[in-house]
């Protein structure tokens, strides 16, 4: 399968959890902290490679994170899942349809993109609109890995809770967000990387999510270079916590940029 030949940049649009940091009413040590990296979007990042973008999930602070990034295009969006904090940023994608004059591929489960589809009826029902839209094609994966613009893309099988989601591999790199546990066969897919992320979202346990040192478990059985923890609430500091990670390990912030061979 045809692989990208340039650089690949990640961008870390967002590195919270589904309420974001600050969490509203909260007045915690976090979500009043001064340290910009306290800060915490929904969780969503951005690959550039060879003149394209692609977006990982769509939040409902997409306006956002595409202005701080200087999202001047968009060429596709990967979901993870359905859920509201990974899906409710799409109809933000219409200026990149009319700067660009064309629609967006949206890949996705078939689970996934059901949802979509219900949840934005009036993108897909095509019913002539007095207003403009979201332009886009949509395409089911089947778990196999495909091409997207020159890039070898592996969904990636995980564990959230009850329901089993995508994460994603591109090169060297591979993007793992809400997940509760990844299957034997899915750890088989993630050997050699440079760059992984996975979800972290505090030290208490948590019926769909990781916790912080179940992450650190599955960074030294799978040995990146560089691990990043993302999908992070807001009773883990930044700082502090940093302090207490291997060195090639990280916690995510937003507008973090990294690139990976």
């Amino acid at each position: 399968m045809p692989t990208s030949s340039g650089p690949l940049t990640i961008t870390v649009l967002g590195s919270g959890t589904s309420v974001g940091v600050p969490t509203i009413g909260c007045r915690c040590r976090v979500c009043t902290s001064e340290d910009p990296r306290d800060r915490r979007l929904r969780p969503s990042v951005l690959l550039r490679y060879d003149g394209r973008a692609v977006v990982i999930d769509t939040t409902p602070d997409f306006r956002q994170q595409a202005l701080g990034a200087g999202l001047e295009r968009l060429d596709a969006v990967l979901f993870t899942h359905s859920h509201a904090d990974h899906i409710m940023g799409l109809d933000d994608v219409r200026p990149f349809n009319q700067r660009q004059r064309t629609s967006i591929p949206i890949y996705g489960a078939p689970e996934a993109l059901e949802v979509i589809h219900r949840v934005f009826e009036y993108i897909f029902d095509r019913r002539p609109s007095e207003s403009s839209v979201p332009r886009l094609q949509a395409h089911a994966l089947d778990g196999r890995a495909f091409d997207l613009f020159g890039l070898s893309i592996v969904p990636i099988p995980l564990r959230h809770g009850r329901a089993q989601i995508y994460g994603y591999r591109f090169g060297r790199a591979a993007y793992l967000t809400d997940h509760s546990a990844i299957p034997e066969q899915s750890l088989e897919k993630l050997a050699g990387l440079d760059v992984l992320f996975l979800d972290a979202l505090r030290h208490r346990p948590h019926p769909t999510h990781t916790t912080l040192e179940r992450a650190l478990r599955y960074v030294e059985q799978l040995a990146p270079s560089r691990a990043f923890l993302t999908h992070i609430c807001h009773e883990v500091p930044h700082e502090e916590t940093e302090r207490a990670l291997p060195e090639n390990v990280r916690l995510a912030y937003d507008g973090l940029e990294i690139e990976v061979a």
